[in-house]
């Protein structure tokens, strides 16, 4: 591309009750705690755990931020990161295989740049989960718990960081950078946020298309402010003078958890600055890719800059891959074969090695963790329209920064990629992983009440 023709160039000035329980779960030591807590209900959340804890969870944390990339939808692990070139024709699928950095690793011919680049990254290659709906395990991938009528909806790993840290000064403490809450035709995952906690759990919403367009949904819950006022900051901050004026603390009150979040991200300077991707060069734009995706990461490294906790990627709104009015999830039912080398490879191929890139050499590593992973993966025996339907008995994650080893591979599935032949990785052992690297140990957990089982993945560090 022309670099005076780069769709990127843009002027600077321009932002487009009580509770009894036992604990079994396993932290990062090996040691399973019993950890019997009284949680007072009647308490204010922000209560559960005090300025001293929370100090303490930091200093033993590896990492300061987690970056969670959902690729919704569930891509295919034998068409991407597992393929199987001697398993028959009805499973291996069409692509070849390329090597890797890693010796007698191989992934398929869709991702030539993050095959260059597995020494930057740990690889999962046994996941397994317990739902084989999208809605249902979406919710065991973002909490480790089902959904269902009359089920308890736990909180996501988001909204357990978010209240374990507690707000910033500007940016909120759990951030999805999507075109919204993840979810098939029919409905909204449960679990995607504060679940049973409430609302002031949810995720902050923020929306970034493929031109690195900024649009904040919550602006519209403030009175005055609307996301085209965004893109010219002399407009903004004529407009939020003029909000501040007549705010009082009553009507301020009166506002959502969310519209209060907006309206304090947007009267700090700083914070603002973190979502303005004009300050980034056009080299650097171009490499992440044209896509949404692609911009949504670049996003995410200038969350990760100013240290908000958790920040989740979400690769599209729907899972659907073919439908109207979708955003082209990796639910590749019908034309799995097509949409993978023309489209969905590519973006992902390009966009994450490019993150990976940037975030190692600006050293951000070191302070923050990395996963990549969908809800489950896809049937390794091809169904009768050329394509793949969905598999919950085996899958693939990508896992780097804060301690993990990188060039390795961590399980192993059989020699058709049905099951696998190590132990399984379940979303719990995720959640507590990750969850461990930011400090929120098995103690902690306990005490507030959340993901009572679950394995440390100790192979990855």
């Amino acid at each position: 591309m022309n670099k005076s023709q780069s769709p990127f160039k843009q002027p600077k000035n321009e932002l487009k009750m009580l509770r009894l329980g036992e604990f079994n779960s396993r932290s990062c030591d090996g040691v399973s705690r019993r950890a019997f807590v009284q949680a007072g209900a009647a308490l204010p959340l922000t209560a559960m755990l005090s300025s001293g804890q929370i100090a303490e969870a930091a200093a033993k944390a590896r990492a300061k931020s987690i970056v969670f990339v959902w690729l919704w939808g569930a891509p295919s692990h034998l068409d991407t990161f597992d393929p199987k070139p001697d398993a028959p024709m009805s499973h291996r699928g069409p692509f070849g295989t390329i090597p890797t950095t890693l010796p007698g690793v191989r992934f398929t011919e869709l991702v030539p740049k993050l095959a260059a680049r597995t020494d930057k990254f740990a690889l999962v290659r046994s996941n397994i989960t317990h739902d084989g709906g999208h809605p249902g395990a979406g919710t065991y991938g973002f909490t480790g718990a089902r959904e269902g009528r009359g089920v308890t909806i736990q909180p996501s790993w988001g909204s357990i960081v978010s209240r374990h840290h507690g707000a910033g000064e500007g940016l909120p403490p759990y951030v999805m950078l999507a075109r919204g809450i993840p979810r098939d035709v029919a409905k909204l995952i449960d679990g995607y946020g504060g679940g049973d906690w409430g609302k002031a759990y949810d995720p902050f919403l923020i929306q970034c298309d493929e031109m690195g367009t900024i649009d904040i949904p919550a602006l519209k819950l403030v009175d005055g402010i609307t996301p085209d006022r965004i893109a010219h900051r002399r407009n903004l901050q004529a407009q939020l003078d003029k909000i501040k004026r007549n705010v009082t603390a009553d009507n301020f009150d009166a506002w959502d958890s969310k519209a209060k979040q907006a309206f304090t991200l947007l009267t700090n300077k700083q914070a603002l600055e973190s979502l303005d991707l004009t300050r980034e060069s056009t080299t650097l734009r171009e490499n992440y890719g044209q896509s949404s995706f692609g911009q949504s990461l670049i996003l995410a490294r200038r969350l990760v800059e100013a240290e908000v906790p958790f920040i989740n990627v979400s690769w599209s709104e729907y899972v659907e891959a073919f439908s109207p009015n979708t955003d082209f999830g990796w639910d590749t039912h019908v034309k799995n074969f097509d949409l993978l080398p023309n489209r969905h490879c590519p973006v992902l191929d390009n966009a994450m090695s490019a993150f990976l890139d940037d975030m190692y050499d600006r050293g951000l590593m070191d302070q923050t963790l990395v996963v990549c992973m969908g809800e489950f993966g896809r049937t390794p025996r091809i169904n009768n329209r050329a394509a793949r339907d969905h598999w919950q008995h085996n899958y693939f994650s990508i896992w780097a920064g804060a301690g993990v080893k990188p060039g390795q591979v961590v399980g192993a599935s059989d020699a058709k990629g049905e099951r696998p032949v190590t132990r399984g990785i379940e979303p719990t052992g995720v959640g507590v992983t990750m969850l461990d690297c930011m400090g929120i140990d098995s103690i902690a957990r306990a005490e507030l009440n959340v993901l009572p089982e679950g394995e440390f993945i100790h192979e990855l560090f």
